[in-house]
């Protein structure tokens, strides 16, 4: 059945299927409402679902007799998803702003409550960093980059970070629930983390997010360098290079890429880099 519909021009009736299954693959999806959906006779959808079927791409329950995308539909594209890893996408844009900017710059990905540098560009000038050296982590909401993951999760998943980490970011001797509220709301609204806090004298660091495609923070491009490089004058420069190529990342971001669930382990075959170097 699968091979008449490639026959008779289904492909495209096809991977509109499973478009709609993804709008109701919670609960999954009966003939009558997906047809509808897209806009083909209820025959016609009923044959297409039942060659996806035959393929393993879409399971049928039983009892309720609807239909849904199947554990093999999402096996065939995790695997599709490995070999553009977060890591090997980003790092054409860490060399580039590096080179464009001369300042370091920073690949951090949400791990739980935590945020891991997966990757840096080293820029010209010695700095300090809250994650240190590539497989360094923080906790969220301490630093730049992991703020701005932090204020673009989803609301859920925000509260939840904040009631875990708040002893944690506390321990930096200048946060409370209530500064760090104020600054998670000047980052929404403003699309990026960007001031000095005083925790690393004489440093600076700006931060935008990297969503998926759902307008959800998984990872974070962020500047480190000396105060005096990030003043009001040469902030806006800044922001809207990483703004840029931030939203130009998201949609190469893949739902199924393993360094998103486990950015620690893919550090296993990341190269050594390079100490940082504290000034004084």
């Amino acid at each position: 059945m699968a091979t008449a519909s490639i026959a008779t021009g289904g492909v495209p009736r096809m991977f509109s299927v499973l478009k709609a299954l993804t709008a109701v693959q919670a609960e999954g999806g009966r003939v009558t409402q997906l047809a509808q959906a897209i806009g083909l006779t209820q025959a016609t959808t009923h044959r297409l679902l039942q060659s996806l079927v035959t393929e393993g791409m879409v399971e049928q329950d039983e009892r309720s007799k609807r239909y849904r995308l199947s554990i093999e539909f999402f096996a065939l594209a995790a695997v599709a998803g490995n070999p553009g890893d977060l890591r090997t996408v980003c790092r054409p844009v860490l060399l580039r702003l590096c080179a464009s900017l001369g300042d370091s710059i920073f690949l951090l990905a949400r791990s739980g409550f935590d945020a891991v540098c997966l990757d840096r560009s080293e820029g010209p000038f010695p700095i300090r960093s809250f994650t240190g050296d590539i497989g360094g982590r923080i906790a969220l909401g301490v630093g730049q980059g992991a703020l701005a993951i932090l204020a673009f999760l989803p609301e859920a998943e925000r509260e939840e970070v904040i009631r875990f980490n708040l002893s944690r970011v506390r321990e930096y001797g200048v946060y409370d629930e209530v500064y760090l509220r104020t600054e998670i709301e000047r980052v929404r609204q403003l699309g990026y983390a960007g001031r000095s806090t005083g925790l690393l004298e004489g440093m600076a660091g700006l931060a935008v997010p990297i969503c998926d495609r759902e307008g959800r923070a998984v990872a974070a491009l962020s500047v480190g360098t000396i105060s005096d490089r990030l003043n009001a004058d040469r902030m806006p420069t800044v922001v809207e290079l990483l703004k840029r190529e931030a939203a130009a990342l998201s949609p190469k971001i893949h739902p199924f890429d393993a360094t998103l669930r486990r950015p620690s382990q893919s550090l296993a075959s990341a190269p050594a880099a390079q100490k940082i170097v504290i000034p004084g």
